[in-house]
């Protein structure tokens, strides 16, 4: 979140290399955290450099399986730690198979900018 000086109002947000570094630390928690976790990284401004003040950190995870909705999964994940805000998407195994498949717009946005931080070795992911 942004800072204020101790000695100025201005705000200043945080770096990419404090964000990715926070970023890197979260998922290797979670990563130890969650046995089902196949892949976790991020995309967006972050992963193309181009993240500045306000930016939010983009998330992706793709886990084994779950059969809660799509918008329910993210919320057990504590991103709070996180020094920005972030949104995360939680796709299942099957889900992110079938959003390759069908190489939408999407799709091809998450193959050319996401950046992986925790894959497995049994990942399908790329």
């Amino acid at each position: 979140m942004p800072v204020t000086s101790s000695i100025s109002s201005i705000k200043r947000w945080p770096s990419a290399e404090v964000v990715l570094s926070a970023a890197n630390a979260w998922a290797r928690e979670a990563a130890e955290q969650r046995q089902d976790l196949i892949a976790l990284g991020y995309f967006g401004s972050y992963a193309r450099g181009e993240a500045g003040f306000g930016s939010d950190l983009d998330l992706i995870a793709v886990v084994g399986t779950d059969d809660r909705p799509a918008m329910e999964r993210s919320r057990d994940w504590h991103t709070e730690a996180l020094p920005v805000p972030a949104d995360l998407l939680v796709f299942t195994a099957r889900e992110w198979q079938q959003l390759e498949a069908e190489g939408g717009r999407f799709a091809r946005t998450l193959r050319a900018e996401a950046q992986w931080l925790v894959k497995r070795e049994t990942s399908q992911v790329r």
